[in-house]
């Protein structure tokens, strides 16, 4: 994910997402749809989206650093159920954050 197929010149003012949460062979998949959120909002917009606990820090660090605000709104459970074949359990809690990033983000793709 590069950029989301908007009209061109389209923006918004605030995107909400879930985005894959970037484990196994998809490492990274969630911040690559963060950025691809970024080039598809107006520079003072908000991004709201769903990560895994265990990355905020990873996510607040990276945003904060680009002078962002990143909120966790709500820590909550996500119950994911058994998919592929790799999954040996029929279901698992998976714990999840979710979180609000604001700012100018003319210098994050918008």
């Amino acid at each position: 994910v590069t950029r989301l197929p908007i009209r061109q010149g389209f923006k918004f003012d605030t995107v909400i997402m879930n985005p894959p949460f970037g484990t196994k062979n998809n490492s990274g998949i969630d911040m690559a749809f963060l950025e691809a959120a970024f080039g598809a909002i107006v520079p003072h917009g908000v991004v709201y989206s769903f990560h895994k606990t265990s990355t905020r820090d990873f996510i607040v660090k990276k945003f904060e650093d680009r002078g962002l605000q990143v909120t966790v709104l709500a820590e909550m459970k996500f119950k994911i159920p058994q998919m592929y074949k790799i999954h040996r359990k029929r279901e698992v809690l998976v714990d999840v954050d979710f979180i609000r990033i604001t700012g100018k983000l003319s210098d994050c793709g918008g």
